[in-house]
């Protein structure tokens, strides 16, 4: 799990400096500010475009292309459900609906007390035990909205 720390422009220039050697930094540079921070601040955006000569179109368009760079903070928990045909064929859009519906959030979203993030993926290698789910990295597998249920209370309390 991210160290979900506040973003700190400090900080920032430090881990920019440490990249900046690389041959192609700026993937490395966007998972250093995820580990670090739990997501790319905005701010960090012209940061990294300065430092590296690239517009900040660039450097958007890189954050926004692959689904593992969050723009805004997570939960202190994360939940992703799988949505790829083997689980959906196995009832995962109604396990996802009901979920999402009872937490009072939407793909993407946090709860509102800042426990838990859902995000979709598209498979988790678990097809033959779908419909299945991570929950902070742990697997879960033949899931139905109870047992979801179940373990989002048990992991975040609520």
């Amino acid at each position: 799990m991210p160290n979900m720390a506040v973003f700190d422009e400090a900080r920032a220039q430090e881990i920019i400096a440490e990249h900046i050697g690389l041959e192609g930094p700026l993937l490395p540079i966007l998972h250093a500010f995820n580990e670090e921070f739990g997501y790319v601040d905005d701010a960090a955006v012209p940061l990294i475009a300065q430092a590296l000569n690239i517009t900040r179109a660039e450097v958007h368009g890189v954050l926004t292309f692959y689904h593992d760079f969050r723009r805004v903070p997570a939960g202190r928990h994360m939940l992703k459900i799988c949505r790829a045909e083997a689980c959906q064929s196995r009832g995962s859009e109604d396990v996802a609906r009901r979920c999402l519906s009872e937490l009072g959030v939407d793909w993407h979203q946090t709860t509102r007390d800042g426990e838990l993030t859902v995000e979709p993926v598209y498979c988790l290698g678990l097809c033959a035990s779908g419909p299945a789910a991570l929950l902070d990295d742990e697997p879960l597998g033949q899931l139905d909205p109870k047992k979801l249920a179940g373990a989002v209370e048990e992991v975040c309390g609520s």
